[in-house]
């Protein structure tokens, strides 16, 4: 693991810590889950969600497993969640395991994903806070293509590449960063809180990420002998990224009226050949 990875990895155990506190009930719907309900958005219900029925499914980057645990409750087959946060999987385990889900965790980087998996499945789902923690798109992509059987699905929401270049915390959205950051040059963060709202600092505040473009995205996955299915841009997003963004559903945010627009996030659905 490089210190881009290690100095992350601290930062999400950390965050981890805070995320599964009492606190954390007001950002993170855990007790709808741990009552069998969902996490996931309208966004990923209306895209995904009537197709996990009976399916083996792989959830790259679970951190503490809400989705992974809704996915079970949709009807799959199997789920199995990987992480690189020790701290979040202990309390994914826990969460399943008072939820009554029978799901399984795996600690490893995504890209140990398929050694550390050791099996093939019918949809890796990836969504919400992914690939920008990674400095290697072309590499992701590989793992996913990997993991699937012949004919496997690849789901992926995250955020709008156009929307991270805009930095943070600015009056208006307005292109602030370059479209794609060098793998040995990533952004570098010092954030003092983490997004739950929680006003309890961070301890492990160093943190970096990179921006693919879309292009690099779409080119790895087709580098990998992927299909693209569909790619949709969508004018809402699965956090607060700007503090004018007002709620546009349950667990979703729009710019507000009068602003100019932007895509905010981006859906891509694959197919491996």
């Amino acid at each position: 693991m490089d210190s881009f990875a290690r100095a992350n990895r601290f930062n999400w155990d950390n965050r981890a810590e805070l995320h599964t506190t009492d606190e954390a009930h007001r950002y993170y719907p855990i007790d709808r889950v741990l009552a069998g309900g969902l996490s996931l958005t309208a966004l990923e219900k209306r895209e995904v969600g009537n197709r996990i029925a009976g399916k083996d499914v792989a959830h790259l980057q679970c951190h503490i497993g809400l989705d992974t645990i809704s996915l079970k409750h949709l009807g799959a087959k199997s789920v199995t969640g990987l992480d690189f946060s020790p701290k979040a999987l202990a309390a994914a385990r826990r969460f399943a395991a008072q939820a009554g889900a029978e799901v399984s965790f795996v600690e490893a980087s995504v890209y140990d994903a398929v050694a550390a998996l050791d099996d093939y499945y019918d949809l890796v789902y990836v969504t919400w806070g992914t690939t920008i923690w990674l400095d290697d798109i072309f590499s992701w992509a590989k793992v996913v293509a990997n993991l699937l059987r012949p004919g496997g699905k690849l789901y992926f929401l995250d955020g709008h590449p156009t929307m991270f270049q805009c930095g943070r915390k600015t009056d208006r959205p307005g292109l602030l960063l370059d479209w794609r950051t060098p793998p040995q040059a990533p952004l570098e963060w010092h954030d003092t809180h983490t997004y739950t709202g929680d006003e309890r600092p961070l301890t492990h505040r160093l943190n970096f990420e990179w921006i693919h473009p879309l292009s690099d995205v779409i080119n790895a996955l087709i580098a990998s002998d992927m299909t693209i299915d569909f790619l949709n841009e969508h004018p809402i997003l699965g956090w607060k990224e700007f503090p004018y963004m007002v709620e546009a559903g349950e667990g979703l945010y729009a710019l507000p009226d009068g602003m100019t627009k932007i895509p905010l996030s981006v859906s891509i659905g694959a197919t491996k050949r």
